[in-house]
């Protein structure tokens, strides 16, 4: 079995006191502040290696999360019309009107950013969702 570094340092001061070190003479004082430093450091080190195996933890408890945000997001859009059998609409040769959703790219006229959005919404009633201004068909100047 294999001592971990808390279990070592407490085998080198036992070593230590068994050698019945002369604290009174400057090779024992040095002897002993390096073994209690050794202490210090290895109990430091343990602290450290408990706060990683936690925040390991952490880290691919929100991997797991962010991986579901991701299949979401990129996901693609499922048909709810009764005509498609995989549920995926780019499959589907149905006159439905799920299907048939036109996209209308325009630029911004406040902040010129490129906005898709479906050719039924109104233009004078769209907001932009960059600058967040109206976006309408009439000049505003």
């Amino acid at each position: 079995m294999e001592m971990d570094i808390l279990e070592k340092i407490a085998y080198i001061k036992g070593l230590a006191e068994g050698l019945s070190l002369d604290e009174t003479k400057p090779e024992g004082k040095v002897l002993s502040a390096i073994i209690d430093l050794l202490g210090d450091i290895c109990e430091t080190v343990a602290d450290i290696d408990d706060e990683v195996g936690v925040l390991g933890d952490y880290v691919e408890e929100l991997d797991h999360d962010l991986g579901e945000v991701e299949e979401y997001l990129y996901s693609d859009e499922e048909c709810d019309c009764d005509c498609c059998d995989d549920d995926d609409c780019c499959d589907c040769d149905c006159d439905c009107d799920c299907c048939d959703e036109d996209l209308v790219e325009a630029m911004c006229p406040h902040c010129a950013e490129t906005i898709v959005f479906s050719s039924e919404i109104d233009l004078d009633e769209l907001e932009c969702p960059a600058c967040g201004e109206k976006f309408s068909s009439e000049s505003d100047e």
